[in-house]
């Protein structure tokens, strides 16, 4: 299985979506707004495009793509200006795979609001899944930097993954370690610092990354495999010998435990 694919399925599994990256950057309040779905609105038009987008997102989450799309078609409708509308239009392509649409629509969406924080966070997202990690990075970094944007941690989580698929181990280790101060609860972080400690050979740091992360969370595959590595390197043979019960107990049908059968630890 390869990282790209393990570290998407990884994050969809705990229920997710420079140098060594600073903090959020100091921004004058003047300077920075709220997003736009959550700005009141300023007159009528606005208003039902407001409505017919939220509605929209709802459908968006239920798996009901068209009628989705219909919601966004009467936002923009309403108002071709409302930045929500077109970015929803392009989260409904991209669940649809229609990548090609999905940029058109996220373009609209950065041409009507450059600056808004969600819309920046899910078009970085987008490029990132499309093979574009190393671009992705500014945009979360737009919603990073804005100081009203209701989401830190989602967008400082994202800019990890994405910085760990463009192997930018320094970068994505700067960002995980910001989400996971701003919520300790952050699983996805706290996987993904511990395989980045054991591909860095600091293996009792990864060791107790895995040990939090396994007293909260039942061991996947992912997770047990990590974890096991460890052990095995540390000498641990407790450690190793659980989790690889682990693996023949419960994840006989996964790529890791091929891996593991096939002794291919590194």
């Amino acid at each position: 299985m390869t990282q790209k694919f393990s570290l998407f399925a990884f994050a969809l599994l705990l229920g997710l979506l420079s140098g060594c990256a600073s903090g959020p950057n100091p921004v004058d309040a003047g300077e920075v707004e709220q997003a736009v779905s959550r700005q009141a609105t300023t007159n009528d038009d606005r208003q039902r495009a407001k409505v017919h987008t939220e509605l929209g997102r709802i459908y968006l989450m239920e798996g009901r793509y068209e009628v989705a799309l219909d919601e966004a078609r009467i936002s923009i409708e309403s108002d071709r200006n409302y930045a929500p509308a077109h970015n929803l239009t392009a989260l409904v392509y991209m669940a649809l795979q229609k990548n090609e649409l999905a940029e058109q629509s996220f373009r609209r969406a950065i041409g009507a609001a450059g600056k808004d924080p969600e819309i920046n966070n899910d078009y970085g997202w987008f490029l990132c899944q499309t093979g574009k990690a190393k671009e992705s990075i500014p945009h979360f970094q737009v919603a990073i930097s804005n100081p009203l944007f209701h989401a830190p941690v989602k967008a400082l989580t994202n800019a990890g993954l994405c910085a760990l698929i463009a192997k930018d181990d320094r970068q994505a280790e700067g960002y995980l370690m910001q989400a996971l101060r701003l919520d300790r609860g952050n699983l996805t972080a706290l996987f993904w610092l511990a395989d980045i400690d054991y591909r860095g050979n600091r293996l009792r740091e990864a060791q107790q990354k895995m040990k939090d992360f396994h007293a909260a969370f039942d061991p996947s595959p992912q997770s047990a495999w990590l974890a096991l590595r460890i052990d095995r390197k540390l000498g641990d043979r407790e450690g190793e010998a659980r989790f690889t019960g682990v693996m023949r107990r419960k994840y006989r049908d996964t790529p890791e435990y091929e891996k593991m059968m096939r002794g291919e630890f590194e």
